[in-house]
């Protein structure tokens, strides 16, 4: 194990020219197809695609958090602007907050059954200008705010990586049944955190540590997520 870690050490690629050295030149098609701006082509896109990735970085790393609606639910609102609405979910907020601190973003639109998909980089902002939410109506209930992104590069990309993962393939779909329950998860956390207290417990009674100071009266406990 030690010796593999070593070997992949020694073989790190550390710069873009030794990235260039190993791979070549990118065919010209793969350049030509990326474009400063939503060109008619790729408005269609968006507006065929009910699924995008947002991925966001802020002080305390890069998220990457999906968004879904009905087709179209991301609205173009010119050739260089993107509208996403921000609907009540689990209220962390950890994508709006990176946009605060840092307003890069990128997208990655799916369109179901499409093994094409488009990638977008950009600058975001997020509004809660009244009249922005209103221009999502369709749904139960109008976004509290908006992300409006600034469009600075579109990428058309191949579908090669949906071929060779089947992803739209009934025949490789798995039953939610399979995989383990929101319950299971938490009880599977939970248990890991209640390890590790133990587990701090025990090393402070074999090194001779003092206990962790008792909560103070009164102090709110903190709740299981």
């Amino acid at each position: 194990m030690l010796r593999g870690i070593m070997t992949a050490i020694e073989h790190l690629v550390s710069s873009a020219a030794a990235l260039d050295e190993i791979y070549g030149a990118p065919a010209w098609a793969a350049l030509a197809k990326e474009t400063a701006e939503l060109i008619s082509p790729y408005q269609d896109f968006v507006a065929a695609s009910p699924y995008v990735t947002l991925a966001t970085v802020g002080v305390h790393g890069v998220e990457c958090s999906p968004r879904g609606g009905a087709r179209g639910f991301v609205q173009v609102l010119d050739e260089k602007t993107l509208l996403i609405p921000n609907y009540d979910g689990n209220n962390r907020i950890e994508s709006l907050r990176n946009i605060v601190a840092d307003p890069r973003v990128a997208l990655h639109f799916l369109i179901p059954g499409c093994g094409e998909t488009l990638r977008v980089k950009g600058r975001a902002a997020i509004s809660a200008d009244p009249a922005l939410a209103a221009r999502f109506t369709g749904e139960k209930s109008l976004p509290r705010t908006v992300i409006v992104i600034t469009v600075e590069s579109v990428y058309y990309h191949c579908g090669k990586a949906m071929r060779l993962s089947k992803l739209w393939d009934p025949a490789q779909h798995i039953e939610r049944s399979r995989l383990p329950s929101i319950n299971a998860i938490l009880a599977a956390i939970q248990w890991r955190r209640t390890r590790n207290v133990l587990g701090s417990l025990g090393r402070r009674v074999k090194t001779g540590l003092p206990e962790p100071a008792a909560p103070i009266v009164g102090e709110a406990e903190p709740q299981p997520l």
